[in-house]
């Protein structure tokens, strides 16, 4: 359950801007954010903590791997890591089921709000600038 919580927060830390807006909802507006907010965290329970924690390591693994090849230099080796790691992560099934939980409260936020939600474009940005 702990790892939920973490996994949770983490996913729903950069909210805490785009939720700014939504002071000025009304009561019905807040009743169903509310009611959004707690469907996904009966979906979050449910996610399998086994494979959440498999995730968050392979995922450090990723970004320990990322930022040595970035600092070797071996920019285009690091660019197609990162690429098939975003393919690799697109078909997790743990993570396709953590879209799911939070689909519906993704889909309340203003969507000026939510351009830090936008994937990755490989032909757009290099990953070793990103860091």
């Amino acid at each position: 359950m702990k790892s939920i919580v973490v996994a949770l927060a983490l996913l729903l830390m950069p909210l805490a801007a785009a939720a700014q807006p939504m002071m000025g909802m009304d009561q019905a507006e807040m009743q169903k954010f509310m009611q959004v907010m707690q469907e996904m965290q009966a979906c979050m329970e449910k996610v399998d903590q086994a494979e959440l924690e498999a995730l968050e390591k392979r995922s450090e693994e990723f970004n320990a791997e990322i930022d040595a090849l970035c600092a070797q230099g071996k920019r285009d080796e690091a660019q197609k890591k990162a690429v098939a790691f975003s393919r690799e992560m697109a078909d997790n099934a743990t993570v396709q089921q953590i879209r799911q939980c939070t689909e519906k409260f993704v889909d309340m936020m203003p969507k000026e709000e939510m351009s830090f939600m936008k994937d990755f474009d490989a032909a757009e940005r290099h990953i070793c600038d990103e860091r």
